[in-house]
């Protein structure tokens, strides 16, 4: 307001000094000259010297720009200023020019509004402010510029709706208003301009229907509405606008089909553009008789169907890009596409393309220079003519399943920007041919199973920013002639491969790289110093290798770093604390090395869910949630001397209590007959009692709505107790022959161990019910989630469950189960002692808390196995461990306990690798399907590694949104099949040991989650 203000000011005080020096300047009529003086007054940028002519010494209608009418003297016709780079504000005062005809000022950067005074100009036939910075709204009053035939206002930052009254222009021929931020439905009035010629209304938030009375607009050449949020069908009556000859729609929400007929009805077609939208159908063949379409762009709809095979009829096509529908077809339309002599582009990435590339796609146009066939079901090999087409610059096949080896001839292709031909299953060596393609800048060779050494040559590739040739068989050295390339910005990775050697010092030279991925591979030695000038990376993967030593202080000055993998290395040493100092580190791995003192606690650390530590014995400290032993006081190491004396004082009552052990042991016979008793009283006293008042109260009188499980010994029920606590309550069917035994065995068992994963007694209840008879209960946490059993198998969901909900754990979920289990029998074999067997692994044992971390419970079964042997003690299997019948639940018990052999931990092994398979494929351990002579464990390995994922649980391919994601999901299921075969293998000394699982299991989590992170690297 201010600035009009100000403009109407400088004008009166410009016509009032004309006045005075300009003698009958009223006579002469000085409106114009004033006009353009204020116009010139508010331009404050004019970088190019155009307004320098605007001065006094010459006449206004001289002025650059400026054309004045013949007929009448000083009246202004004509102003045009394009491309100036002036900038400012368009004054108000430009609608006194009453005689302009045209207003151009196209390319500048007038900013504010523009100015509703322009509704003054009723002569007014051309008004052009495309690409400026205008704001605010399309002025209403244009609708009284009755004689405008063309109104362009495209890309400025105008606002609101598309305004009714424009439909008034009876003689509009253009009407420009795309790349703004008009919002509304597309006015029907605009159906009423029945001169247009052009419209483009693009690039808006335009929604709504299009507005049938478009059909009315029988002169249209352009249409053009893409990227809108139009929605519902075409109307059918636009595809009868014989005229156009340019036809945009992409980018909405549009649905319906393309008409049969377009070719005859649009024959004047040259451009067709209707991607990504919602639209569905075949694609017409009779577009090819729109004989001029150069451009067909259909991509990222839900067109099925075939190609058409004559779309050589169209000479004159540039673009074919039909990627990312459901076009089910061969590639025979190939063939005709030699006609297309100007042809391109060609994509049909993502569809469902099959057959082999024909000999004939080198007859294509040698001014082809994009191909995409990526995410097709295209077989067979690259035909080595390909190397003809040597224009190329884009050549995409990637995720198919072609073959063979790559041809030499490839490297012909000196053109060449980008060269995907990942998750293949392409062999042999990477040519050395393609050092010749010095123009690449992205190479994607990636999931294959190439071999041999990487080419030296691939060093001549100075402009690449991005190479991946991970996850294939290479080996030998990391070649130094690609590590110094220093043109690598993007990602370079050469994960999962047979590398060895150390890492070259070159790697100082990728100071312009994000991404750096070397995992899982056989690199030794030290990392080298100058990696200290990669100050660009982010990422950066070294997992799964040989390196050792110290975590070098050459990794302080990389503060863009966000994920930093270590982890399966040799690294020893402490935690360098310069790590807290990496303010954008979001992911930090150093598992299983050989790390040691205290963790810090500051900057990632304090996040215990972005830290994996695990597998490092000596660390200590750190926050609480990383779950680590408290580092030792200094003062505990001030005199060796007492450290001797304790370790010979701890040496000394160990032996004592190992004799003391074998004392038990022989007189443990004489006394059976008064060990339960004395077993049972001494339970009683380890735990809180409660009374079975209580119990009776806190579970409704034992009701069965409360009823959430039912085992061999007894039925458990959830209860409130009077504290409000939520407790499950075992109850022991006493009638049942080994209750009793089962309730000393759980309580021993529970009674002396503590683990997060492990389920923990609360309180017991050893009393007589209202009946006089004897009453015994086991009290433990509630488990809001349930039974791992009722996760996998949904048919176990109970009746009472009212909402009938489909539950389903996601593949990472049920490897953090299984990593859970896996380290909570580690804990009763190898830190218990005495050792710890479970007898009874399932997945009704396994119960899942509030954040689904697994507690195994249910030790009736359980044994306490002695440290002395049985051959130390001259016992032949006859010991109090030996089972006379074979307990445990059929299908998860170990073949040797069949044949009488003594309880142990490999029996334990054995029940988890089943449970493991049954976690992933869904299939119980003992299935019709299996046939009598198969189990679960032979049924799976019989299904490895060629059909692993024809048995993998079907709810885990929801996962799976496109084909690299199913390949990832393939190699991870792969890796855990491999451990549950390894765990239930049917002689005890071949199975896995269970630390070696759980760091199995770690790793595959890991690099899963990992490869999840790096997806659209």
């Amino acid at each position: 307001m201010g600035k009009q203000l100000f403009l109407m000011l400088n004008f009166a005080l410009l016509w009032w000094w004309s006045s005075i020096i300009i003698p009958g300047a009223c006579s002469q009529n000085q409106t114009d000259w004033l006009a353009l003086v204020s116009f010139r007054n508010a331009i404050h940028e004019n970088p190019f010297g155009v307004l320098s002519s605007w001065n006094d010494s010459t006449h206004h209608c001289e002025w650059q720009g400026v054309l004045c009418s013949k007929r009448h003297p000083g009246r202004v016709t004509s102003l045009v200023l394009i491309s100036q780079g002036l900038g400012g504000f368009l004054s108000p005062y430009i609608g006194n020019l009453s005689f302009l005809r045209v207003m151009t000022l196209q390319n500048n950067s007038f900013r504010g509004e523009i100015p509703s005074q322009i509704g003054n100009l009723f002569r007014l036939r051309h008004l052009t402010l495309s690409n400026n910075s205008f704001g605010g709204l399309v002025p209403s009053n244009l609708s009284r510029c009755l004689n405008l035939e063309t109104l362009n206002l495209i890309d400025n930052q105008l606002v609101q709706g598309i305004n009714s009254d424009l439909g008034s222009l009876g003689r509009l021929k253009v009407l420009g208003l795309s790349v703004n931020s008009l919002v509304g439905p597309i006015p029907p009035s605009v159906g009423n301009l029945s001169l247009l010629q052009q419209l483009s209304l693009a690039e808006n938030m335009l929604f709504g229907e299009i507005p049938e009375e478009l059909s009315r607009l029988e002169r249209l050449i352009l249409f053009q509405l893409a990227y809108n949020k139009l929605t519902g069908e075409i109307p059918p009556s636009i595809f009868n606008i014989s005229s156009i000859i340019h036809f945009s729609i992409s980018w909405n929400q549009l649905t319906g089909t393309i008409p049969s007929d377009i070719g005859t009805t649009l024959p004047s077609l040259r451009s067709f553009g209707a991607s990504s939208n919602l639209l569905t159908g075949t694609i017409p063949s009779w577009l090819t008789n729109a004989t001029s379409l150069e451009i067909l762009v259909l991509g990222n709809n839900s067109f099925h169907g075939p190609i058409p095979k004559n779309l050589g009829r169209l000479k004159s096509l540039l673009w074919i890009l039909f990627g990312t529908n459901q076009l089910q077809d061969d590639l025979s339309f190939m063939s005709s596409l030699a006609n297309c002599s100007n042809l391109e582009s060609l994509s049909v990435m993502s569809n469902l393309i099959h057959g082999s590339l024909p000999r004939s796609i080198s007859n294509l146009s040698t001014s082809i220079n994009g191909i995409e066939m990526s995410k097709n079901q295209i077989q067979g090999t690259i035909p080595s003519a390909l190397g003809n087409l040597f224009n190329l610059s884009l050549l995409n096949l990637d995720s198919n399943f072609l073959t063979g080896q790559i041809p030499d001839s490839i490297g012909a292709l000196y053109s060449l920007q980008r060269l995907s031909l990942g998750r293949n299953m392409f062999t042999g060596e990477i040519p050395s041919s393609f050092s010749n393609m010095t123009s690449l800048n992205t190479l994607v060779l990636e999931s294959n199973n190439f071999q041999g050494h990487i080419p030296q040559g691939l060093g001549n590739c100075m402009q690449l920013i991005g190479l991946d040739l991970s996850n294939n068989n290479l080996s030998g050295s990391i070649p130094v002639e690609i590590m110094g390339l220093s043109s690598l910005s993007i990602a370079f990775s050469l994960a999962n491969n047979n590398l060895s050697g150390s890492l070259p010092v070159q790697v100082g030279s990728l100071i312009n790289l994000a991404i750096l991925d070397l995992s899982y591979n056989r690199l030794s030695g030290l990392i080298p110093a100058s990696i200290s000038s990669c100050l660009v990376l982010e990422w950066l993967y070294l997992e799964a290798n040989s390196f050792h030593g110290q975590i070098p202080e050459a990794l302080r000055p990389l503060r863009g770093l966000e994920e930093l993998d270590l982890s399966n290395n040799k690294f020893s040493g402490p935690i360098p604390s310069f790590l807290v100092d990496l303010s954008l580190l979001k992911y930090l791995n150093m598992s299983f090395n050989e790390l040691e003192g205290q963790v810090p606690e500051g900057g990632v650390f304090l996040n215990a869910s972005a830290v994996s530590i695990f597998g490092n014995r000596q660390l200590c400290g750190g926050i609480p949630g990383l779950k680590l032993p408290l580092c030792k006081s200094p003062s505990s190491k001030k005199s060796s001397t007492k450290a001797i004396m304790i370790s010979v004082i701890a040496g000394i009552l160990v032996f004592l209590a190992l004799l003391l052990l074998c004392l038990f042991i022989f007189y443990r016979k004489k006394k059976q007959t008064t060990t339960n008793a004395s077993t049972s009283l001494s339970f009683e006293y380890q735990f809180l009692r409660i009374s079975y008042e209580v119990l009776l109260r806190a579970t409704g009188r034992f009701s069965e709505t409360n009823l959430i499980g039912q085992g061999r010994y007894g039925k458990v029920y959830k209860g409130i107790l009077d504290s409000g606590a939520m407790v499950a309550v075992k109850v022991l069917n006493l009638m049942q022959r080994g209750a009793s035994r089962s309730f000393i065995s759980e309580c021993g068992t529970l009674g002396t161990i503590r683990h997060r994963n492990l389920m923990k007694i609360l309180s017991v209840c050893s009393s007589v019910d209202f009946h006089g008879n004897d009453f015994k209960a086991l009290i433990y946490e509630f488990m809001p989630n349930e039974s791992l059993g009722e996760w996998l198998h949904p048919e176990t969901i109970r009746r009472d469950d009212k909402h009938g909900k489909s539950r389903n754990l996601r593949l990472v979920q049920r490897l953090s189960i299984a990593i859970d289990i896996a380290t909570a029998i580690e804990y009763l074999h190898n830190s218990c002692f005495p050792t710890i067997v479970h007898g009874d692994l399932k997945p009704s044992n396994v119960l899942l808390d509030h954040d689904m971390v697994a507690r195994v419970g249910d030790f009736g079964l359980a044994k306490i196995i002695t440290t002395v042997s049985a051959e130390a003690t001259g016992v032949q299997d006859h010991g109090s461990s030996i089972s006379i019948a074979v307990k445990g639940s059929i299908g998860y018990v170990a073949p040797e306990y069949g044949m009488g052999h003594k309880v142990s931990t490999p029996g334990d092994v054995y029940g988890y690798g089943i449970l493991l398979l049954e976690m992933f494929t869904g299939k119980r351990p003992i299935e019709e399907a299996f046939g009598p002579d198969l189990n679960l464990h032979s049924f799976v390995q019989a299904a490895l590694p060629d059909r692993a994922m024809d048995i993998v649980d079907l709810r885990l391919w929801s996962e799976a949104s496109d084909r690299q994601q199913e390949i990832k999901i393939r190699d991870c299921m792969i890796s855990i099949f491999e451990v549950g075969v390894a765990c239930s293998m049917e002689s005890p000394t071949d199975r896995m040991d269970m630390t070696e699982a759980i760091r199995k299991l770690y790793s595959i989590k890991a690099c899963y989650e990992t490869k999840e992170r790096r997806t659209g690297m």
